[in-house]
C-alpha cells in the first residue's frame, strides 16, 4: 500500500501466482519470427539469463522488450535501448506490471510505424529486499552486473547499438537515484537518464550509515558513487541529457526531500554541461507516480536516444538553465 506496488488486479495476479507478462516469447521464438519475416504489431517480452562473469553479482532472471521493428530484419536494425531499473524492494518484472512500461512501449510503437526503443528489464538487487543502490559494494557488484554483465549481452543477443547516443537509463526512487548515478559514472555507455522521484544519491540511512553499510567503511567509494562528487569531479560533460521527476506539487519554499534532491542534481548537472529539466507530475512517491513519470518522458527519451522514424522532442518540465 506503501508505495503502490500492487494497483491493479492483472498487477495482483502477476504478484500472486508469477504469471508471465502478455506478449512474452522465449529467445528462440523471436528469433524465428524474424527469420520468418514475422512482424507482430505489438512487442514481445523475452525472459534472459544474463552471464554475471564480469561482475560476480548474483541476480534473478531479467527481461527484454523488442518492439516491432526489431522483427523487420535479419540482423535486426542497431536500435536504441533503455534500461529499466525499480525500486528498493522489488523485481525485474515490476516495471512490467506497477510501471506500466509494456503499455507505454507498445502504445508508442503503434503511433511510430513499429518504432520504439528495446527496453531491457534489470535485476538491481539479486533478491526482493536486498538494497544494493546499483553501486559496487558490501551487497555485491550490482553497478558492475548493469554496466559490464547487462550491456554487452544486449548487443551480442539482440544487435543492440553499442553507441551510448543511443543508450539511456530510466528509474523510480531508489532507480532514479541509479539512473543519475550510473549515466554520470558512465558517459561513455549512456547519454541520458529519467529519474522518477529519486534520492540526492545512493543511500542506506545517513551518510555514515551508507559508508559502512554500503562501502564497508570506505570513505572514497562512497565518493565514487555520489553523484554530486561524480558530476563535479568530471566537470565538462558531452552529448549527456536528463529529466528529474519530482512527484506532487513542488512547493519552492518547502520542497520535500525528493524535490530538493531533483533541484540539488538539476543544478549540479546543469553547471556541468548537462542539459536537463525538472518535469512535477502528480501524485505521490509510490508506483502510479513512476507509472506516469516514465508515460510523460518516454516520447522525449525515444527522440533523444535517436529512435529510427522517431523526431527528437524538447526536454519536458522545466529546464534548468546553465550558469
Amino acid at each position: 500500500m506503501w508505495v503502490g506496488y500492487v494497483r491493479t488486479v492483472e498487477g495482483a495476479w502477476y504478484f500472486v501466482s508469477g504469471g508471465p507478462p502478455p506478449n512474452q516469447a522465449d529467445l528462440a521464438t523471436v528469433k524465428a519470427m524474424a527469420g520468418n519475416g514475422i512482424v507482430p504489431h505489438e512487442g514481445r517480452i523475452v525472459p534472459v539469463k544474463i552471464s554475471s562473469a564480469a561482475s560476480g553479482f548474483r541476480h534473478r532472471g531479467e527481461l527484454v522488450y523488442l518492439p516491432p521493428v526489431w522483427f523487420g530484419s535479419v540482423p535486426p536494425p542497431p536500435l536504441p535501448v533503455v534500461m529499466l531499473i525499480g525500486g528498493e524492494f522489488g523485481t525485474s518484472i515490476d516495471w512490467l506490471w506497477a510501471g506500466n512500461a509494456q503499455k507505454v512501449s507498445d502504445e508508442f510503437a503503434m503511433a511510430h510505424r513499429g518504432n520504439a526503443p528495446v527496453l531491457v528489464f534489470v535485476d538491481s538487487g539479486g533478491t526482493f529486499t536486498k538494497d544494493t543502490e546499483c553501486v559496487n559494494g558490501a551487497r555485491g557488484n550490482a553497478a558492475d552486473h548493469l554496466t559490464k554483465d547487462v550491456v554487452p549481452f544486449m548487443s551480442s543477443t539482440f544487435g543492440v547499438s553499442t553507441d551510448s547516443a543511443n543508450w539511456g537509463i530510466a528509474g523510480w526512487s531508489m532507480g532514479g537515484t541509479c539512473a543519475v548515478t550510473l549515466t554520470v559514472r558512465h558517459p561513455e555507455l549512456f547519454s541520458a537518464f529519467v529519474d522518477i522521484g529519486g534520492d540526492i544519491g545512493p543511500n542506506a540511512g545517513t551518510k555514515e550509515q551508507t559508508v559502512e553499510r554500503m562501502y564497508n567503511g570506505d570513505e572514497a567509494a562512497w565518493a565514487s558513487f555520489d553523484p554530486t562528487t561524480v558530476m563535479t569531479r568530471h566537470g565538462h560533460y558531452t552529448a549527456v541529457s536528463g529529466v528529474f521527476v519530482v512527484e506532487g506539487r513542488v512547493d519552492p519554499g518547502n520542497p520535500d526531500a525528493h524535490a530538493a534532491a531533483a533541484r540539488a542534481l538539476a543544478a549540479t548537472a546543469s553547471a556541468n554541461d548537462i542539459a536537463c529539466s525538472v518535469l512535477e507530475i502528480h501524485g505521490k512517491h509510490d508506483w502510479s507516480a513512476g507509472a506516469a513519470g516514465l508515460e510523460q518522458t518516454f516520447p522525449w527519451l525515444a527522440g533523444q536516444l535517436s529512435t529510427p522514424g522517431v523526431q527528437p522532442a524538447p526536454l519536458p518540465g522545466t529546464l534548468i538553465p546553465q550558469p
